[in-house]
């Protein structure tokens, strides 16, 4: 796009060839392999912080437990979850279906204010592959003029060495973040079991350790920038939500056109010239191979790279900073302050709203569960002058304290229960216990073949902690 010429239009009206082909790849579909500059400067800095706390939380919480229950764990295999320490089983599965629903809408509210700003500074994909594996290139190859030299030149030995070296580092860093991740699903004590007894002993489990390890190595060694750029559907479902009241990273192209190289002691506004010195340091700084002078694009993660790079060019040609910044695309049309609109306030306080809804689902689902289910089959008896039915009762203590409980029938009155047991039913915590009881009311109390019943189970306070309703079966009655 040409955007020296002195008649100078709005980036919309330009030919925008870019958006019919990927930055990353030539016209023959062919990959073009992304060097980008090693970024320095102020968002840098604040991104390696983040990106160094997210790795310590991300290394250190298979270890924190909570009352002897891990912090976070999804065991898919054996059906156990626990989050923030509490423990989740199928009976709480509508809560971790509404949280995936309320993670979604806010997502897309977070999407439609902030941009992606979750892409550049949160997303695994980005902490591990900016965070992680790019300095290690950076370490061992050095920056993008020496990593084209070395991809340029025979396999000699200096380039054996060299890729050898980043090669089986990456390799292991890969096969450590397999270990911590499986830590997530089985717990970091069944991860160190596995480790200790060997493949021998646990063949399928090491053969799933190695998939996922071959998966994290071809992600972060040669897919890369692709999995922002084809994969991830995140970036297609921007497009869709941004619009002009959007947060993203933007050019202020009416301050940085005309574009044209750097003159000393030029004055640029007298001859028609932006601030934008076309150093092209915006581009070669860009981890994804784009030029964010064209305008917003899929491709961009909001990494902020181009800023630091920008910003530090206009420092060393007196221009001020910002040319490249965090903005809405009405702030650059129009060349007003940013403005934390009602529109902001409002999906704001809706994604609090959403948050604090879904720590309501997670700690309102109550610290009991009790079900009274009839044996397949099963039918009353009468003796005596009672009538008799047996329940199978199951009960699960969702709790990390022990419990004991009582159970008491509340609705229809003049209930008798006869347990199998002791009366008073002792649960430890996370436990689920099942067993037999026998219900038996007079006849007299039972009008109708199949009576409307309700089940309490009170605690050693004589609380209620839960409810079950179920029916009582009786004889045929006819009630005029």
């Amino acid at each position: 796009m040409n955007t020296q010429n002195s008649n100078f239009q709005a980036p919309e009206l330009y030919e925008e060839s870019f958006r019919n082909s990927v930055g990353t790849m030539d016209e023959t579909g062919r990959r073009k392999w992304v060097y980008p500059r090693k970024p320095k400067g102020k968002f840098t800095n604040y991104r390696d912080y983040v990106t160094y706390l997210l790795l310590v939380i991300f290394f250190t919480l298979p270890f924190v437990k909570i009352n002897h229950n891990p912090f976070l764990l999804f065991n898919v295999i054996d059906r156990k979850f626990f989050i923030f320490g509490q423990p989740f089983y199928l009976q709480d599965f509508f809560i971790l279906a509404l949280g995936a629903v309320t993670s979604v809408i806010f997502v897309m509210l977070f999407t439609v204010v902030f941009g992606r700003i979750f892409c550049g500074w949160l997303c695994p994909q980005t902490i591990f592959m900016e965070g992680v594996f790019r300095k290690i290139e950076y370490w061992i190859e050095g920056d993008r003029n020496k990593q084209m030299k070395l991809d340029r030149q025979e396999w000699n030995s200096e380039k054996i060495r060299k890729r050898l070296t980043k090669w089986s580092v990456y390799a292991v860093i890969s096969v450590v973040i397999t270990n911590f991740m499986f830590m997530y699903i089985v717990g970091y004590e069944e991860v160190f079991r596995i480790i200790t007894e060997g493949p021998a002993e646990n063949p399928l489990k090491f053969l799933a350790m190695i998939c996922f390890t071959s998966a994290f190595y071809f992600v972060f060694s040669w897919l890369r920038e692709q999995v922002c750029t084809l994969v991830c559907p995140y970036g297609r479902l921007q497009g869709v939500l941004i619009d002009k009241q959007t947060i993203n990273v933007y050019y202020d192209f009416k301050r940085g056109e005309n574009r044209s190289k750097w003159k000393k002691d030029e004055d640029r506004k007298a001859v028609g010239k932006g601030d934008c010195i076309d150093c092209n340091q915006c581009v070669v700084v860009c981890p994804t191979g784009i030029d964010i002078r064209n305008g917003q694009q899929l491709e961009c993660v909001n990494c902020t790279a181009c800023i630091d790079a920008c910003d530090e060019i206009m420092v060393k040609v007196g221009l001020p900073k910002g040319l490249i910044r965090y903005a809405t695309e009405a702030e650059i049309e129009n060349q007003e302050k940013f403005k934390f609109t009602g529109r902001m306030k409002a999906t704001t306080v809706i994604l609090t709203l959403l948050i604090g809804f879904l720590g309501f689902l997670m700690y309102d689902r109550g610290s009991m569960e009790a079900k009274f289910i009839k044996p397949a089959g099963s039918t009353f008896f009468i003796k005596n002058g009672k009538i008799t039915n047996t329940f199978i009762y199951t009960l699960l203590n969702k709790s990390n304290e022990k419990k004991t409980l009582t159970i008491k029938v509340l609705n229809p009155k003049n209930a008798e229960i006869n347990f199998f047991g002791n009366e008073k039913i002792i649960l430890k915590g996370d436990q689920i216990l099942k067993g037999n009881i026998n219900i038996s009311f007079p006849e007299k109390e039972i009008r109708f073949s199949k009576q409307n019943m309700t089940i309490g189970v009170f605690d050693e306070k004589g609380n209620l902690v839960d409810s079950f309703e179920t029916v009582f079966e009786g004889p045929f009655q006819l009630v005029l």
